[in-house]
């Protein structure tokens, strides 16, 4: 019987008995793994600094290298992965030294198939059992917290219908939304309610991964792939592995990184840079964007074959100045998030408050909202919320265009020219708030107006955002 996806190891056999290796090279292969079979230690030594094993079966009598010493060299090339000693020579002495080196356990010579498959089947449970608390410390550092999608306008009730649709099947979805409506929230929901919510949720923002490392974030490296891989790393697919990897910012993802992510999908292989073997992982793939990736295909920037892929299922999100009958339901919740509270006190927000909110825009969505509440919390203390309690920027209508910045200067003809002082730091902040309001919070199109890389757009607003911060404590 095959193994599951989810018990389907990698396993690396090693033994100088060859009618042993030719029962192993045809039996694990036919009960689901992958299996990797060496006739003495140093070739098991090489296959480990080729590839990445789920576990290591290893004869502990052998020409050449002993078990023990293979054992040693596995703990320094691949110190994570679990050793079962294969003898027919047990003793106290022997258990004393597995103990030592942490051996996973010890498989007794002459053994039945069934006894290896058993032990097979914990080191699955095992490796279950970690990417759980994977999925457990994803819960628990999540920002959004629960995935509750708090709204119940038109909009929203879609929104929720489509997800009910497809998060029980292992189908691909693309969501696509501005900026700050959610999206991440969305993805959370999907893989709440799927068949792989007890697995790991593992989020990236494709835009902010060093260029130089994408490859490496999305499939890992072994120790020495590269300058400063000191170690082996698993890549996020395989953290993701039995669970969901949420792209957020797909667009920011260049052509080469496109096409490795499209084979993955095509073939479910992963193979760690500095690797030669390749292995599977079970992973589904939740896609975000705020940019017109239609757009991007027929200008050549994103692959068509690749945006068929992910766009099994489309869920478009709408902008929260498209749903305000939500806000106030909004805004209690996050003012609760705040608090650190189930719920929000009763009569929080003040009518004129609620008017204010209302009669806002929103260019950054339900994220500038969240901003706009916790600067609230912060100045009310707590208590009622007053106009007084909210940004600037909603309480002042922000002009359009960008004023006319100058300062105090005097003219070659020695005559003063009457001007407002402004340092360059305030002329460039309200260069790109204008422009984020101009585009909706489109950071793409604002970092390609500004002349300005895309990343660098994101660290000052970083650099706004703990100014506002600092100033409001």
């Amino acid at each position: 019987m095959s193994a599951s996806a989810s018990s389907q190891l990698r396993v690396l056999f090693v033994d100088d008995e060859p009618l042993i290796r030719q029962i192993m090279a045809v039996e694990l292969p036919s009960r689901g793994h992958d299996a990797t079979i060496c006739e003495d230690g140093a070739a098991a030594v090489r296959a480990l600094e080729k590839a990445s094993f789920d576990c290591a079966i290893i004869d502990l009598q052998m020409p050449g290298m002993t078990g023990w010493e293979v054992v040693s060299r596995m703990k320094e090339i691949a110190p994570d992965t679990p050793a079962i000693i294969h003898t027919a020579h047990g003793s106290m002495d022997a258990a004393i030294q597995a103990l030592r080196m942490q051996v996973f356990d010890f498989l007794p010579k002459p053994c039945s198939l069934g006894d290896i498959e058993k032990l097979l089947q914990r080191v699955a449970e095992q490796r279950a059992l970690t990417h759980k608390t994977i999925a457990l410390e994803s819960r628990l550092s999540a920002v959004q917290g629960s995935s509750d999608l708090i709204g119940t306008s038109v909009g929203m009730q879609r929104v929720k219908r489509l997800i009910d649709k497809i998060a029980p099947t292992h189908s691909s979805v693309l969501v696509l939304g501005e900026t700050g409506t959610g999206k991440e929230l969305v993805a959370r929901r999907i893989h709440d309610l799927s068949t792989r919510k007890a697995m790991p949720f593992v989020a990236v923002n494709c835009g902010a991964l060093p260029e130089q490392l994408v490859e490496s974030e999305f499939f890992g490296h072994r120790k020495g792939a590269f300058t400063g891989a000191d170690a082996n790393r698993k890549g996020l697919l395989e953290v993701a592995n039995g669970g969901t990897l949420f792209l957020d910012e797909l667009g920011e993802l260049d052509k080469p990184m496109q096409v490795k992510l499209l084979r993955f999908l095509e073939s479910g292989e992963v193979r760690r840079v500095g690797e030669n073997e390749a292995f599977h992982v079970d992973v589904r793939i939740v896609c975000a964007t705020n940019r017109p990736l239609q757009d991007m295909i027929d200008e050549g920037s994103f692959r068509e074959d690749l945006f068929f892929r992910i766009n099994t299922f489309e869920i478009p999100l709408p902008a929260l100045r498209e749903r305000k009958d939500d806000l106030p339901a909004l805004a209690q919740a996050l003012i609760a998030r705040h608090l650190k509270r189930r719920h929000a006190p009763d009569g929080i927000l003040s009518r004129d408050t609620l008017d204010v909110l209302n009669n806002y825009d929103w260019p950054g969505n339900v994220r500038e909202l969240a901003n706009a509440l916790e600067h609230a919390v912060i100045l009310s203390d707590g208590q009622l919320i007053t106009p007084e309690d909210l940004p600037s920027s909603l309480t002042l209508r922000r002009s359009k265009g960008i004023k006319s910045l100058t300062i105090d200067v005097e003219t070659s003809h020695g005559k003063p020219v009457s001007l407002s002082a402004r340092t360059i730091h305030e002329m460039e902040r309200e260069m790109i708030l204008v422009s984020l309001e101009r585009h909706q919070g489109d950071k793409p199109k604002v970092a390609s107006e500004l002349g300005i890389a895309l990343k660098t757009l994101y660290n000052k607003l970083n650099q706004y955002q703990a100014e506002a911060a600092s100033r409001a404590s």
